[in-house]
């Protein structure tokens, strides 16, 4: 999958830089618009099917909710801290943060909103983390116990990140960690356009 995103993103940049002309150009923001909107039901679709996560969360109330909102707010805190020294104004800092590893979602909202510099940061900035976290979950799990894997992971511990999470963490790290990135990716859409507004 990470090679199939990094080759789209080589193959538009080249398209944009030396083949496209400029009149076409104006159709690519409402095919963001368009293609967000796809991903963003499928997403729905994708949780509203899926009986096990509802049963447990279920089963398991709201304190399974904590996981997501302790992580979560730690990537929103650590990216207000780095504001600074990025030379970064705070919530543009914080939007990036807030894409919580979901790299296709959170660049093309910040570029959507006009600011491409600033998408292309999310982007590059969330796909680091899925990397990171694939590379560093082993380690983590030993060294954090299960939820410290899971709580780096953001969203992606939902779909890409979770095989290497229950294989380093156990079995029962499996439904933590598919809540945690169910919660993260469907607060996502509306966190980064909040933050979009004090821009």
């Amino acid at each position: 999958m990470l090679l199939a995103v990094i080759a789209c993103v080589a193959a538009g940049f080249f398209l944009g830089l030396s083949i496209l002309p400029e009149s076409s150009l104006i159709y690519v923001e409402q095919i963001i618009t368009l293609a967000l909107g796809l991903l963003l039901v499928t997403v729905g679709i994708d949780l509203g099917r899926n009986r096990t996560l509802l049963a447990a969360i279920r089963r398991q109330g709201p304190t399974i909710l904590l996981l997501p909102a302790v992580s979560g707010l730690g990537s929103l805190l650590g990216t207000a801290l780095v504001a600074a020294p990025l030379g970064l104004p705070l919530a543009q800092s914080m939007a990036v943060g807030a894409g919580f590893g979901w790299y296709s979602l959170s660049g093309i909202l910040i570029a959507d909103a006009g600011y491409p510099e600033l998408g292309g940061l999310a982007f590059l900035a969330n796909v680091l983390r899925e990397i990171i976290t694939l590379v560093a979950v082993p380690f983590l799990a030993r060294r954090f116990g299960s939820y410290g894997a899971i709580a780096s992971g953001g969203a992606t511990t939902m779909d890409t990140t979770l095989p290497i999470i229950v294989r380093s963490a156990g079995d029962e790290a499996a439904i933590p960690a598919l809540i945690h990135g169910v919660v993260l990716s469907s607060i996502i859409p509306l966190l980064v356009t909040y933050l979009i507004r004090f821009f």
